[in-house]
């Protein structure tokens, strides 16, 4: 059924749980994972007043990077198979949840595992959902693991 699990990765406790219930997921139906983190290199100056000193960029990638190596870490403990992806947004206009989607189509996943927040209200509305987004985005299906 679901061979190729991708699973979005930003460091929260709820992309935490969503990767332990994607790691269950993998060693009951023997698949593969991949871990994403998106990185917004491109974006962080618009509408800045100052632009953001030199070196942000590497040190938004390192800690991306940190993140999926911590995930892989735990995904491999558990002996399951994984790949890692740090994936820099290049093009202005580009989304994090449509980032995350192209991605489950590029690789081909067969399910997206993503955290979410569960926010309504204002905060939703502020902050919006990068799960929602995907789930709007993907042609995949989507698994949203709720944050306690």
């Amino acid at each position: 059924m679901f061979k190729r699990i991708l699973v979005a990765v930003d460091g929260s406790t709820t992309a935490e749980l969503a990767l332990q219930e994607a790691i269950k997921l993998a060693k009951d139906l023997n698949a593969e994972l991949r871990l994403v983190h998106v990185i917004d290199v491109i974006n962080i100056n618009l509408g800045a007043d100052f632009p953001y000193p030199p070196g942000i960029s590497e040190a938004i990638a390192k800690t991306g990077q940190e993140i999926l190596n911590k995930a892989g870490i735990v995904a491999r403990y558990d002996e399951v198979p994984v790949e890692t992806q740090l994936i820099e947004m290049d093009s202005l206009g580009q989304r994090i949840p449509e980032v995350i989607a192209a991605d489950a189509e590029a690789w081909p996943a067969d399910l997206i595992v993503i955290g979410t927040h569960g926010r309504r209200g204002l905060s939703h509305l502020f902050l919006g959902s990068v799960a929602e987004g995907v789930m709007r985005s993907a042609t995949k299906p989507v698994l949203l693991i709720r944050g306690k």
